[in-house]
């Protein structure tokens, strides 16, 4: 097929495309992680102040994701990716060369715009296949994603210590200069603009809102996932104050639900279209649980050391890769018309309880607690994960789907 103008590509990008773009995300999400010791001393900050940056990242990732959603069914998928990764690259500047540790906060939280990856890479699946085809996909893509923060803090914990905090930003403003390249080259637009003023496309969010399959979805990914957001508060701090353990051994442990993650999404690209999204969801959200509620007995037992911690949080990572994608594509598929907005919103609502709670798995720990209000703060979240979805498969009974 010929193009008249490369502005205009109308081509489905690659899967390698839709990996990259999702992986950037993650990527610029945690890869820092092991540096927020360092980073507080640099900044002369304390250290909870430095935590800061992981919410008020997600939080600003939450409120991105309402308004990309409908701007993306507006204008198309294309335009607002390569608009996001260029003011993503600017942002990751501003966070290199940042004087104080408030203007530093500012780009952090400007950075969050690389959100855009995440919300139209998942949407442009659903824009090309139905529901069950669509989960199925999305795990594909999201289970390259998972390579990333498996092995994102590890490289952060060697790149702190080898060249100091800011690698830790020169490698994904490398890796976002990249992808913004590629996705100008490679990623056709998939949707047909909905012809909608922005007024008018907001207008729909009723529409969904007043969904409860998807707010059944939306509720189970979002609680499902706070589990690891609570846990992306609160691990370094265990990591690092309570086991004793240095930058880089805290960002190779760090990666064990990441390796769960990897493996439950590969689950969800192959069995998706076979079990059903509800199934897979139902399953994903008791493995999660079962992972924080068997942690939590060995420390109540008195027999929780640095590897059970962090290598039962591997289940999380498994739970969470049966149901994130699933859960995703059941939300996207109650009115697949406003696929990008409802991409946007639910990973708004996931992405928004993940800021509070990893705030607040921050606030709770201290030496004379141990981990044990991190564990019970996840372990309260997973259960809600599980009836969210009993929710949605009642409903779905009720309706006869």
């Amino acid at each position: 097929m010929q193009f008249s103008s490369p502005l205009a590509r109308r081509s489905p990008p690659t899967i390698f495309t839709l990996v990259l773009l999702s992986g950037l995300s993650a990527l610029s999400l945690n890869l820092f992680l092991p540096s927020l010791p360092n980073m507080a001393l640099y900044f002369q900050a304390d250290y909870k102040v430095m935590q800061l940056s992981i919410a008020l990242y997600l939080l600003i990732n939450a409120v991105l994701q309402i308004l990309i959603g409908p701007i993306a069914d507006k204008a198309g998928r294309r335009p607002v990716l390569l608009w996001g990764l260029s003011l993503f690259l600017i942002a990751t500047l501003g966070c290199i060369y940042a004087p104080t540790v408030e203007v530093f906060l500012a780009f952090r939280m400007c950075q969050a715009v690389v959100v855009v990856g995440m919300v139209l890479s998942r949407a442009a699946v659903r824009d090309l296949y139905d529901q069950d085809k669509a989960a199925s996909m999305i795990g594909y893509v999201t289970m390259g994603m998972a390579i990333v923060p498996m092995i994102g803090p590890a490289i952060g914990g060697l790149l702190e210590e080898g060249f100091g905090w800011k690698a830790n930003f020169w490698l994904p403003f490398g890796l976002g200069a990249m992808t913004l390249a590629l996705t100008f080259a490679d990623f056709g637009e998939t949707s047909v603009k909905s012809g909608k003023t922005l007024v008018q496309q907001f207008r729909e969010y009723p529409e969904l809102l007043r969904s409860p399959r998807f707010w059944g979805y939306s509720l189970s990914s979002a609680l499902s996932s706070g589990a690891f957001f609570a846990y992306l508060g609160g691990a370094p701090f265990i990591g690092t104050e309570l086991f004793g353990l240095t930058a880089a051994q805290v960002g190779i442990y760090f990666g064990a639900p990441a390796l769960g993650y990897f493996v439950g999404n590969f689950l969800s690209g192959r069995y998706s279209v076979r079990f059903g999204v509800n199934r897979m969801v139902y399953w994903g959200c008791w493995l999660n649980a079962m992972g924080v509620a068997l942690s939590a007995i060995l420390f109540l037992a008195g027999l929780g050391t640095a590897l059970s911690f962090f290598g039962l949080m591997t289940f999380v990572g498994l739970g969470n890769g049966m149901t994130i994608p699933n859960a995703t594509s059941g939300a996207l598929s109650v009115r697949p018309h406003l696929a990008a907005t409802a991409s946007g919103l639910s990973g708004a609502i996931m992405l928004g309880g993940g800021a509070g709670l990893s705030a607040l798995a921050g606030a709770l720990l201290t030496h004379e607690t141990g981990a044990m209000p991190l564990l019970w703060l996840m372990l309260a979240t997973s259960v809600l994960g599980i009836c969210a979805i009993i929710s949605v498969i009642r409903r779905e009974r009720q309706l006869g789907l």
